[in-house]
C-alpha cells in the first residue's frame, strides 16, 4: 500500500494529523487498517518462529544438561574403578557438554528478549490498530449522521416548496375569484345597458304610434 515503509513508522504515526490531511479520511483510515493488520500478522509470524525455535533450543539445552550430569557419572565411576584415564576422558565430555550449555543458554537468553521485545512491538502495533478502528468508526458515525441530516433537510425543503405551491395555487384560487367578480359585475352592467336601450327604442315607437293616432284625429 506504500502508507508505512517500516514498523516504526506505523507505531509513531499520527493518524489524527494523517486523516486531517487526507482528501477522503474514509479511505485512508481503510488503507491504514489494513496495513497495520498486514504488519500484525508479520509480527506474530515472526513470533511464532522464535517461539518454535526457543522450543527446539529448550529441547536442546536439556539434552545437553543431561549429558553434563551422564558424563559427570561417568567420571566418579571410572575414578572408583582406579581408572584415571577413563575419568579423565569422561571429565573432558562433560567439559564439551557444559561449553555447548553456556552458548546454548546465551542463545535461549537472547531469543528470550527478542520474544519480549516482538511481544512489546506486537502489544504497541495492536493499541494502535485499536486506535485506527476507533477513529473509524468515529468517522462512520459522522457519516450517518450528516447523511441522515442531509435526509432530513432534503424533506424539509420538498416539504417547504410543496407548501410554497399550496400557497400559490390558493393564491391564484383567490385572483380566480376576484375576477370573477368582476366579470360577474361587467355582465350586470351590460345586461342594465341593454335593458335601458330596449326601453328607449319602446319609446320611440310609442311616440310613433302617438302621432299616427293624433293625425287620425285631426282628419277625422
Amino acid at each position: 500500500m506504500g502508507l508505512f515503509s517500516r514498523f516504526t513508522d506505523i507505531v509513531n504515526a499520527n493518524l489524527n494529523g494523517m486523516l486531517d490531511k487526507a482528501e477522503h479520511p474514509e479511505k485512508m483510515i481503510r488503507l491504514i487498517i489494513g496495513e497495520m493488520e498486514e504488519t500484525l500478522v508479520e509480527v506474530r509470524s515472526t513470533a511464532a518462529k522464535n517461539i518454535a525455535e526457543q522450543k527446539t533450543l529448550a529441547r536442546k539445552i536439556k539434552f545437553t544438561q543431561e549429558g553434563v550430569t551422564h558424563w559427570h557419572n561417568k567420571a566418579e565411576v571410572a575414578l572408583s574403578k582406579g581408572r584415571e584415564d577413563l575419568a579423565r576422558s569422561a571429565l573432558a565430555q562433560k567439559q564439551k557438554c557444559q561449553a555447548e550449555l553456556t552458548q546454548l543458554d546465551g542463545d535461549n537468553a537472547q531469543l528470550t528478549d527478542l520474544l519480549a521485545a516482538i511481544q512489546e512491538d506486537a502489544q504497541r502495533l495492536q493499541d494502535k490498530l485499536n486506535e485506527a478502528k476507533r477513529r473509524q468508526e468515529a468517522l462512520l458515525l459522522r457519516q450517518e449522521s450528516a447523511e441522515v441530516r442531509l435526509k432530513v433537510r432534503e424533506k424539509a425543503i420538498i416539504h417547504n416548496i410543496d407548501e410554497a405551491m399550496a400557497k400559490f395555487e390558493r393564491y391564484q384560487q383567490k385572483i380566480d375569484r376576484l375576477e370573477a367578480q368582476v366579470e360577474s359585475y361587467d355582465f350586470t352592467e351590460n345586461k342594465d345597458l341593454s335593458t335601458q336601450i330596449s326601453e328607449l327604442e319602446q319609446d320611440d315607437s310609442v311616440e310613433a304610434e302617438l302621432a299616427e293616432m293624433k293625425k287620425k284625429v285631426v282628419n277625422g
